[in-house]
């Protein structure tokens, strides 16, 4: 029998793969705390400047003149990264998308050469040890370093947990498992703003949300490799022994499961991957999904990031506002999986109407005046944009998954998410283009105002 048949024989989604995709996806949560660090860490309270003469001529002593009017712990207060500094908050935000990026260039080709098993722990591992530097960095260039190297882990274990997610279950569950794991970064984001809420010093915080990545690695140790990439490799019997696992945990009887041969290899030469990532260039079909794709997740980035890392500033609790912009994503799980399996709307259609949608509810943020007190305001029609746009990127990172073979599916999500990250990267100085333009773009620009 083929792959397929073997997971009907296994169980789809049986309480062995709920086990091992709600370990998965409670990475998810970990992975979201250490995104959305920066809003929290890097938040800038309001200052004075005492002036003596021209004013400080220097970053030192300007040090010795600014006195901060809120009782707020952060990179901000103790680095004083304000005026000329100021850039450093967002700096540290961009380099770990830069990580991210790199992660995805690196890591999800990897997998698909040594397995997703290997890959996904070693960076789970190494991402815990780095978070764990950023809370305790001794000056401001050992935190940007560190929050570099998280990325760089982050992008890889995101990738390949996402396609585990996929890979551990039978094929008519993607959209539901990739959904899922979607939605649970958002309640991450959520938690992560409840935490800043009862834990304040920014080290503390930092320390705390990296913690949870222990336990996620402790669970993980025991998630098997993916029966699919074995499969897809030639190591027939090994995917065997992973699927009978499977559906003894499952109570399913499948001591007669034989997987069709697909030629002999030895255990980690490819034997099905000719060209990996090239292929995405050398196929002209595979060539044209990456372009429209690699622009898609782009434009998904920017505008998810975008409004998600302004949420400090916009008016109110920045705790609250960190978790409404979280929580605003859960309705659009329910919607993306409801379209997706309707014959009239389906992937495509959807992913594309949500996009405009998205788009639409950002430009319309033009039009409308500051601070009006309706409840058509810039932070509604903004909230909207991000429910439409995270809806559009969860259909996109389901739609991907499902457009690539399994021995390239690793190597095309990577590529795409590596644009992805560029508008990551761009995302942090989105919300500071407000100051330089003397424009409000998501929340008040007060830099001006503070000195």
């Amino acid at each position: 029998m083929d792959i397929e048949a073997a997971f009907h024989t296994v169980g789809e989604f049986g309480p062995y793969q709920k086990r091992a995709v709600t370990v998965l996806v409670l990475a998810q949560v970990y992975m979201a705390c250490q995104s959305m660090l920066i809003v929290l860490v890097g938040y800038t309270p309001e200052y004075r400047i005492e002036q003596q003469g021209d004013g400080p001529s220097s970053h030192r002593e300007l040090q010795q003149h600014v006195t901060f009017t809120e009782d707020v712990d952060s990179i901000v207060t103790e680095w004083v990264l304000i005026k000329q500094q100021a850039y450093k908050v967002s700096l540290a935000g961009s380099l770990f998308f830069t990580g991210l990026l790199v992660g995805n260039v690196v890591f999800g080709p990897l997998s698909d050469k040594i397995g997703r098993r290997p890959v996904y722990l070693t960076g789970l591992f190494f991402e815990v040890i780095f978070g764990y530097v950023t809370a305790v960095a001794p000056s401001y260039e050992v935190f940007a370093a560190s929050r570099l190297l998280v990325g760089l882990m982050n992008g890889g274990i995101g990738l390949v947990c996402f396609v585990l997610t996929q890979e551990y279950v039978g094929k008519s569950y993607w959209a539901m498992t990739g959904t899922l794991t979607s939605m649970i970064f958002a309640v991450g984001i959520a938690l992560f703003g409840a935490l800043g809420h009862f834990v304040r010093p920014w080290r503390t915080l930092a320390t705390v949300a990296n913690s949870s990545g222990v336990l996620c690695f402790l669970l993980s140790v025991t998630l098997p490799e993916s029966p699919r990439w074995l499969y897809s490799q030639g190591q027939t019997e090994r995917a065997e022994e992973v699927l009978r696992f499977m559906a003894v945990r499952n109570g399913n009887n499948a001591t007669n499961l034989i997987l069709q041969r697909v030629g002999a290899a030895k255990p980690g030469s490819p034997v099905r991957n000719r060209g990996g990532i090239l292929q995405l260039a050398v196929h002209p079909v595979l060539r044209l999904r990456t372009m429209v794709l690699m622009y898609v997740w782009y434009a998904c980035s920017l505008v998810y990031y975008g409004l998600t890392l302004g949420a400090s500033d916009t008016s109110g609790s920045r705790f609250v506002n960190v978790a409404m912009y979280g929580l605003v994503e859960l309705p659009a799980y329910p919607l993306c999986i409801y379209f997706i399996n309707k014959s009239w709307a389906g992937r495509r259609k959807s992913m594309a109407s949500f996009l405009c949608l998205a788009g639409s509810a950002c430009l319309c943020t033009m039009l409308i005046p500051e601070n009006t007190g309706t409840l058509l305001s810039i932070t509604s029609l903004a909230l909207v944009g991000k429910l439409m746009v995270s809806a559009a990127f969860n259909i996109a990172y389901v739609y991907t998954s499902e457009l690539y073979p399994t021995v390239i599916r690793n190597a095309g999500l990577g590529v795409c998410s590596m644009s992805c990250r560029v508008g990551g990267i761009l995302a942090p100085f989105v919300p500071s283009m407000g100051e330089l333009t003397g424009m409000e773009i998501i929340g008040p620009a007060e830099e001006a105002q503070r000195s």
